[in-house]
């Protein structure tokens, strides 16, 4: 079946985990735009690219002058916006989605200011689709202090930011990871997903590393689907059993690699590591992964995704600034896409 996706590249490598003055110090959003736009992969090149919305590549306290520098960036590197990452946490100016009423009003207005950042992309005509990146802003050990109720916490707040989404023509995807509050395991994920009940409206974002920590129960052992030396086809009926509950959620896939590994930097707290697109310690067959999550229970294209976008936070300067990775990275995403539009059935 002919089906294509989008190809982007997450800015976020650019800032997640960097510190200023060590050898790892944020890279610029025009640094990452240029290497984004200079990759090739037989003939294809990246479409465009999902943006953090935070200093130092974004301050959507700029206004006009703010945004308008933002559109130009993207239009005169020929890329566009897809999703959008909310800094709804509280060195950012947000806040726990399961903390007291003060909290979560700073993680709402963080939801709302950039909705409306992202609205206003589309306005622009530089946004033609893409999800509002969210996730509960806490961890996993607060949240096990009263499991339960914090569930209940963050299901409300993600209902009330999903109101605010939809009155602003968005939708939000919650970026599961072992780090966050909530959505530590693919089953409490789900579970946060079915008690928030706003289907179409606030989703799932896949992350292939770091779902593949969901696997293996990294912070919640509890819901570990593979044990140590597991062979390929329990992987295979891991993987499954994860994609089968969470599948029907996703709004928005981001296609990585893993050595199975946690890794924390900076402000970052550890999680997924991410790895190379070329990687040899790599755990995951990416290509047969993102199928996955691309393609429903019956081999059907879900029609919510429009774009697949590579994440590599955390991975080293050195390697980011090289050409030559963002060239093995294109060529992974374009396999992805290619394969998945390959044994893609009708809907």
């Amino acid at each position: 079946m002919a089906v294509s996706w989008k190809l982007h590249n997450a800015m976020g490598p650019g800032l997640v985990g960097k510190v200023p003055g060590t050898d790892h110090p944020p890279i610029t959003l025009e640094r990452m735009l240029d290497l984004t736009r200079a990759a090739s992969a037989g003939g294809r090149r990246f479409d465009g690219v999902d943006l953090s919305l935070y200093p130092t590549h974004i301050d959507m306290d700029e206004g006009d002058d703010g945004l308008n520098r933002v559109v130009e960036t993207l239009q005169a590197h020929d890329l566009v916006c897809g999703s959008v990452v909310v800094p709804v946490w509280s060195d950012l100016g947000g806040g726990s989605a399961m903390g007291d009423a003060t909290e979560r009003k700073l993680f709402l207005a963080a939801v709302e200011k950039s909705c409306r950042y992202a609205s206003r992309l589309r306005e622009r005509g530089v946004r033609p689709y893409g999800a509002v990146r969210i996730d509960s802003a806490d961890n996993p050990t607060r949240w096990a202090t009263s499991p339960r109720e914090h569930t209940r916490r963050i299901a409300d707040t993600f209902r009330e930011a999903g109101r605010i989404a939809d009155g602003l023509g968005e939708v939000l995807a919650a970026e599961g990871e072992i780090c966050w509050a909530g959505m530590h395991s693919w089953r409490h994920m789900a579970e946060l997903l079915e008690t928030v009940d706003r289907p179409g409206l606030v989703g799932f974002q896949a992350d292939l590393a770091h779902t593949y920590l969901y696997l293996l129960g990294y912070n919640a052992p509890e819901h570990r689907l593979l044990s140590d030396g597991y062979s390929t086809d329990e992987f295979w009926n891991a993987y499954s059993t994860m994609t089968r509950t969470l599948g029907p959620w996703t709004l928005d896939v981001h296609i990585a690699q893993s050595d199975g590994t946690v890794f924390g930097s900076g402000s970052h707290d550890k999680t997924g590591r991410h790895c190379r697109a070329d990687d040899p310690r790599g755990k995951l067959d990416v290509v047969k992964c993102a199928s996955y999550w691309l393609l429903d229970s019956d081999g059907a294209p879900r029609p919510t995704i429009k774009h697949i976008c590579w994440d590599g936070c955390m991975i080293a300067n050195e390697a980011l600034e090289a050409p030559e990775t963002w060239n093995r990275i294109l060529q992974l995403m374009v396999d992805s896409a290619d394969n998945a539009s390959r044994i893609a059935k009708p809907s």
